[in-house]
């Protein structure tokens, strides 16, 4: 591992070696010209690079020749600007079948094993396959038989089984297929690929990665320095409910497993299926069980992340990316069978973060083999699935926490070339410019390029190893009536360890089984695992352990190493009863499963502590130690999220080092170095400090003591007055009408009454006999044209209260719409765009009191869809209900929330304009009480800053005497504009594209809006 100083060379101006790399959904017909305008978009936010992303609506053949001319003029432009052109290798997602082109050969298609009471011929139990972004297999009844089984189970166990002979013919039999996977409208009308083959990776590579070389290859390593594989994945495992129900059940499965199973273990697997299904009387584990979820992760890990990780290391470039379901011991077993084994394959391992979750198991495994496999970075797919109003004290809170456990390299998802169709349901927000906060974004991409810096220098600092439960977990993988109890235990045990040693700052790394066996043992005193060298080692309430692991631990122990057994000891070796586990924990250290008992041992290995003003140790910061030339570098950060964040509360804390050191605290939102005043005690270092919501802190530590008085006594505040009024307010763009419901008809009949615009597009697929909208279906590329052979009309009843002026028309497809507005055509040409090049915007009318009606008459075929559209102008708009009413443009806003003063679905920027009058001094502007991803401030003209985080104050500096305009924006988000406007479960978490189409109590025809704006008047202070 590289001991790397240079780095922090950087720290103020960082490169873009240390910036994000965003997903850029390509989703639409790639224009080279708009393309590489958009790169200097991505340069304008502080990115570093992008990710190009294949996304649902590409409509440039995948990896055809006009693709890989866009992405050789990309790589070209980033190579020219120093930025980064990282590859995806796959159309959409997960990663293996090259869009289909891999699996167009049946031999390479994912295969999966069906275990059904039911024969094929009988008919019963058959699926229809589902057109979803995951490896589900389902019973077909096309596959092929392996074999018959008759089954004898009493009180739900396994009594009796055996494998019946083919001319064989039993009651109530049980049959095992091979099934290989349907073709799918997600796959391009092809499969997901069969994982479990290395013949089918290579051939992934061959068409994927072979071109991606033959077209940029000589710009791996250099400005094409990584490849993103994503969610790869076998047929997920599934389980019994009861023991004694029948009904199919799909495992993963291959045409030779059988040999490579028995090759390994010198047995049959059909032989012994059942017990993989079933439990054993008298609480017996079953070895056949154990064998069979090991030997599937093996195959997975060699076939798939090991041949591309060959691949990438002999051709100079990273691969990074995630595998599918990461975080729990339940997920993994069923989707990938641990996820930690194929980290060795990957020279950049990497995680995802969606909906604003808290993984910290996630985070904690892929950061341990980035430890022990002498990696420098660590990649996350970040911010997805957070919706518009993911504000950017979310961005910092969930950015920090995983920057502590080891994110290096962020990949935003996501940030969208297009909004057209489905295109703007894809898991907002847009990180990009179709949000009008894009241009403040620098404000955290040069936050985490500065912790990227100090995080990529030294040596991590970690003394505990924690041995990964994994392995016990697939003991208990039986029907869940029996085995929900100690699953649900296993599960919360590896929850609790993995917090209690992070939030008491106890930093460690997870030990797969697996891959210990494979490392060389050190002879040091010290548990050696690759890289890492850790003085004490924790088995955490595991049922069994690897006869190579027990061995270590033993020789561990005997040399005075630090062996805790949290919980009860092991009693299994190899998945085999044993006594050795107990009598190792007796002579070593067993402990109840308890957080304080668990502390109280690891206390000689702290290396930082954190408490607050009653001595009390936190239990919300997360730390990382890294040890450098001249010292070393610590970063704390918060690692939960925070409630009630409208009240910046500043918390106390002390810092306490186990020696003396020289602080110099590395200001990460300014790139500023400064002394930091500490305290000496008995060898211990103190530092006293106030942490607000969304702070982190990083240090650099020296040998040594800072010198004596430094300390700088802070400024005072007095409130000058809260700033109740202004002198008016300035939009960035057109106040906007949300036109998403009227009445439509198709192809010149009859009116149907009024619908909102996606229902109505349900209903006019169903009519016509197409296939529901919503994202799973093949892409436009892989389509023959097709003419338009129908069409619809919608039309909107519009009211105004009084004359409103000239209006205009944002909708998509403009060029193919026949518009209307009271009955007379409307002729002009587009305008513009709105928001995104894909709206169009059409000069309509003038507008005035009264009701009006706006027809729009579109040409429609299976890859049509009804969109909403907007009416712009400079009115009000007042909602009622379901129906929204223009009004005329308010004279004046107040501070509170938006939508009730004319604006509820204006989504861009929104100025506040605030005359004060000062005497001469230094002044601060608070406003802590707002909706907006970002509060930007203006003191006559000039930028100040931004309020973005706790205590939301801004320094406006020195103001002479007299008056002067604050400008206060509050930048807007998308929310009441294009999110989920009819959405009525508030608890809501996952905001992709069915979240726009929901029904029954989750539905309201009413507006279901955000508040936006300042909502509680801005403080001016001065300060003293």
């Amino acid at each position: 591992m590289v001991i790397e100083m240079e780095y922090l060379k950087e720290f103020e101006h960082p490169s873009s070696r240390f910036r994000g790399a965003p997903f850029w959904a390509w989703n639409t017909k790639l224009d080279r010209e708009t393309i590489l305008k958009q790169i200097d978009v991505f340069r304008e936010m502080g990115m570093g690079g992008f990710t190009m992303h294949c996304r649902t609506g590409l409509n440039t053949p995948y990896l055809g020749k006009e693709f890989l001319d866009v992405v050789k003029a990309c790589v070209d432009k980033a190579g020219a600007l120093q930025m980064k052109a990282c590859l995806y290798d796959e159309d959409r997602w997960p990663s293996g079948a090259c869009g289909g082109a891999v699996t167009k050969d049946p031999e390479f298609r994912s295969r999966y094993l069906v275990f059904t009471p039911f024969s094929k011929e009988e008919g019963t139990g058959r699926e229809e396959s589902e057109s979803i972004s995951a490896a589900k297999g389902v019973f077909t009844g096309k596959g092929t038989e392996l074999a018959r089984y008759q089954i004898e189970l009493r009180d739900g166990r396994l009594a009796a089984y055996r494998r019946l002979s083919p001319e064989e013919e039993v009651d109530g039999a049980w049959y095992a297929y091979l099934e290989i996977s349907e073709p799918s409208s997600w796959y391009n009308n092809e499969t997901y690929v069969n994982t479990l083959d290395k013949r089918a990776t290579e051939r992934f590579a061959e068409t994927t990665h072979e071109v991606y070389a033959g077209a940029v290859g000589a710009e791996f390593g250099k400005a094409v320095p990584s490849i993103f594989t994503d969610e790869p994945q076998f047929v997920h495992k599934e389980t019994l409910g009861k023991a004694e129900e029948k009904k199919p059940l799909i495992l993963p499965y291959t045409d030779d497993f059988e040999d490579s199973y028995r090759a390994a273990y010198g047995e049959s697997f059909l032989d012994r299926l059942p017990e993989v299904v079933w439990e054993l009387p008298d609480g017996v584990r079953s070895l056949t069980r154990y064998r069979y979820h090991d030997h599937i992760a093996q195959r997975f890990a060699e076939a798939f992340s090991d041949t591309l990780g060959e691949w990438c290391e002999s051709h100079g470039i990273a691969l990074t990316g995630h595998m599918m379901e990461e975080p729990t011991l339940q997920s993994q077993t069923a989707a990938i069978s641990e996820a930690m084994r194929h980290y060795r394959g990957f020279q950049i391992p990497g995680i995802d973060m969606l909906c604003d979750s808290r993984e910290y198991t996630t985070a904690k495994q892929a950061q341990s083999a980035v430890h022990q496999f002498g990696r420098n970075e660590m990649t996350s797919e970040l911010y997805g699935v957070t919706n518009w109003d993911f504000d950017f004290r979310r961005h910092k809170l969930q950015g920090d926490w995983q920057a502590a456990l080891g994110v290096t390299h962020r990949v935003h998802h996501l940030s969208w070339v297009s909004m057209e169709g489905e295109a703007k349901r894809d898991y907002p927000a847009s990180i990009f410019f179709q949000s009008p906060w894009y241009r403040e974004y620098r404000l955290l991409e040069d936050h985490y390029a500065r912790v990227n810096t100090a995080l990529q220098s030294g040596r991590p600092q970690v003394r505990i190893g924690v041995v990964h439960p994994i392995e016990s977990y697939w003991l208990w993988f039986g029907p869940k009536e029996q085995t929900a109890d100690m699953r649900e235990k296993l599960e919360r045990q590896f929850e609790e360890v993995t917090e209690w040693l992070l939030f008491g700052l106890l930093d460690f790394d997870y030990i797969c089984e697996s891959l210990l066996q494979e490392m060389p043992e050190g002879n040091d005193g010290k548990f050696q695992v690759g890289e890492m060298a850790y003085d004490a080692v924790v088995v955490p309430g595991c049922v069994t352990l690897r006869r190579e692991t027990l061995r270590r631990l033993s020789a561990f122990a005997a040399e005075g190493g630090k062996v805790v057994f949290l919980g009860e000891a092991p009693t299994h070796v190899d998945a085999v009863p044993s006594e050795e586990p107990q009598r190792l924990a007796e002579a070593c250290t067993q402990i109840g499963f308890d957080r304080s008992l668990l502390l109280r041992e690891l206390e000689p290995w702290r290396l930082v502590d954190l408490k607050d003003e009653n001595g009390v140790r936190t239990n919300e910061y997360l730390s990382q130690l890294r040890k450098t030339e001249e010292g070393y570098l610590l970063f704390l950060a918060n690692g939960r999220a925070i409630h009630g964040e409208d009240v910046p509360e500043a918390r106390k804390l002390t810092v306490e080092l186990p020696a003396e050191y020289k602080l110099t605290l590395l200001d990460t939102l300014t790139g500023k170095r400064s002394p930091l005043p500490a305290e000496y005690h008995g060898g211990r270092t103190i530092l006293q400090r106030e942490f607000y919501g969304q702070d982190s802190l990083l240090l650099q530590l020296e040998p040594g003591r800072n010198p004596a008085g430094q300390t700088q006594k802070q400024p005072g505040h007095v409130l000058v007055s809260p700033l109740c009024h202004g002198k008016g307010y300035r939009l960035e763009e057109p106040n906007a009408l949300l036109l998403d419901q009227a009445e439509y008809a198709v192809d010149g009949g009859s009116f149907q009454p009024c619908e909102e615009l996606l229902r109505a597009d349900t209903a006019v697929r169903k009519r016509l006999g197409y296939p529901a909208d919503g994202g799973n279906v093949a892409q436009p590329w892989t389509l023959e044209e097709e003419p338009y052979e129908h069409q619809v009309s919608l039309r909107f009843t519009i009211e105004a209260e009084q004359n409103v002026g000239r209006v205009k028309l944002a909708l998509e497809q403009a060029a193919l719409a026949s518009v209307s507005w009271d009955g007379e055509p409307v002729k002009g040409k587009p305008e513009g765009w709105y928001v995104d090049p894909c709206l169009s915007v059409l000069p309509l009318a003038e507008v005035t009191a009264g009701r009006h009606t706006l027809e729009i008459v579109l040409p429609y075929h299976s890859k049509s869809s009804l969109e909403w559209c907007y009416l712009l102008g400079e009115f009000g708009v007042r909602v009622r209900g379901r129906t929204a009413v223009l009004t005329a443009m308010p004279a004046d806003v107040g501070f509170g929330d938006l939508t009730n003063q004319g604006f509820p679905f204006y989504g861009g920027n929104f100025t506040y304009l605030l005359e004060v009058e000062t005497e001469e001094g230094e002044y601060e502007l608070s406003a802590a009480k707002y909706r907006s991803p970002v509060l930007c401030v203006k003191v006559d003209g000039e930028k100040r800053g931004d309020i973005a985080f706790s205590p939301y104050r801004v320094s406006l500096g020195r103001l002479s005497r007299g008056r002067h305009l604050i400008e206060l924006t509050a930048c807007g988000s998308r929310i009441n504009t294009f999110g989920q406007v009819h959405l009525t479960d508030e608890e809501l978490t996952w905001f992709g594209p069915e979240s726009w189409r929901t029904g029954g109590d989750r539905f309201s025809y009413e507006y279901q809006l955000k508040r936006t704006g300042v909502l509680a008047a801005p403080m001016l202070f001065k300060l003293i």
